[in-house]
């Protein structure tokens, strides 16, 4: 085949973008360093039998309904309303309190008779189903507000948030502690997202669907940086000079060999579990927001609906600062101004190949939802196509 485009990266921006091309006649080359398909949205059967997401949980939820259907023409839905609850360590064991915070919330913390005060103050101060920061209750001069937003504070963020992105309380940015809600709600789901759901049959076949095209062509266990080298404004490709698109959705560091630094992320490691029993918790997520060295244990069998009585699986989740070395993977970006001055010399740098276009969490450097990967994958895909 005769390339068009090249794209690196087989999960959401990449997958999207490459059909997208690919249904305008383009012919595309994905290039993915894994194994398989669907980056870290990949999903697997176990020795169990259990269908787990082998990078962490992933829920689709969105409100964009141009994403919905462009990834609906790949896959049916499971009608899935993800829910989370916090469990807090309490004097006749372990409580179970939804997040985020909410008025069901309200009444596990303070009983009945002193919730239903604060409901009334919430209320009439904000009105129902809103969310209110936890900086607007510590503002407010009500002493009992600000109490409730302190109370928050130190049982369901403050921890978490430290065993997160391994920092102090004083080194945790203000401004993220400000944007932590109570939701004036009886909503127990984490998400009210319009379209929400799980892939019926799981992610990795609404990759295969995605990518199943005649313009595209798929190499999986390929490291892009053996065949594509950029110097000189030019880009190429097993040794030839490269005149399409290169669209990358790696680490914008790793495609410079860090030539300015490596860019800090924080990475995840993994530890699955398997039980004989039919179910180890009553939520698909659960995050330890007071103790214990991990932030959340997930069990897919909620998530996915999979039936298989007997048997099931968890994973527990512990952050630590990533490396750069080989069997990591960076989850999430650092952001600060001192990282932000670094990422802009590699987008700087990117800037120098008109061809080449930088897509995704890891290649932008920020945190996105599956969602707005979709979104943004389909805004460049349709920009090349005109």
């Amino acid at each position: 085949m005769d390339y068009n485009t090249i794209i690196v990266g087989a999960g959401f921006a990449g997958a999207v973008t490459a059909r997208v091309l690919a249904e305008a006649g383009h012919h595309v080359l994905v290039l993915e360093k894994h194994d398989h398909i669907g980056g870290n949205a990949y999903d697997c059967l176990n020795d169990a039998g259990i269908l787990i997401h082998q990078y962490g949980p992933h829920i689709f939820h969105t409100n964009d309904k141009d994403v919905y259907e462009f990834l609906s023409r790949f896959t049916p839905w499971r009608d899935y309303q993800h829910e989370v609850v916090a469990s807090i360590p309490a004097e006749n064991g372990r409580a179970q309190m939804p997040v985020p915070f909410n008025l069901r919330s309200l009444r596990q913390a303070y009983g009945e008779e002193k919730a239903a005060r604060l409901q009334q103050k919430l209320i009439d101060t904000y009105g129902m189903e809103k969310k209110v920061t936890i900086l607007q209750l510590r503002e407010n001069t009500d002493p009992e507000l600000s109490e409730l937003a302190q109370y928050v504070y130190d049982h369901v963020f403050v921890r978490y948030t430290m065993k997160q992105w391994g920092q102090k309380p004083e080194e945790i940015d203000p401004a993220v502690t400000a944007r932590v809600p109570v939701f004036i709600s009886e909503d127990c789901r984490y998400f009210q997202d319009t379209y929400q759901g799980m892939p019926l049959n799981g992610y990795t076949p609404l990759f295969a669907s995605m990518l199943e095209h005649e313009n595209i062509e798929v190499r999986t266990g390929a490291n892009a940086n053996t065949v594509l080298t950029f110097h000189d404004g030019k880009i190429t490709f097993d040794g030839r000079e490269f005149t399409g698109d290169v669209i990358y959705s790696g680490p914008a560091d790793e495609l410079f060999d860090c030539c300015y630094g490596r860019l800090p992320y924080r990475t995840l490691d993994f530890r699955f579990e398997t039980y004989n029993e039919d179910f180890f918790q009553t939520h698909g997520t659960v995050n330890y927001t007071m103790d214990e060295d991990y932030t959340r244990i997930t069990e897919f069998k909620h998530l996915t609906g999979q039936e298989k009585p007997g048997v099931t699986t968890i994973m527990k989740e512990y952050p630590r600062a990533y490396t750069g070395a080989s069997d990591e993977i960076p989850y999430y970006a650092i952001a600060n101004d001192e990282t932000a001055a670094l990422y802009a010399k590699y987008a700087d740098k990117a800037a120098e190949f008109p061809k080449l276009h930088l897509l995704g969490r890891l290649a932008e450097y920020r945190y996105y939802n599956m969602d707005a990967i979709v979104a943004g994958a389909l805004k460049l895909s349709r920009d090349l196509v005109k």
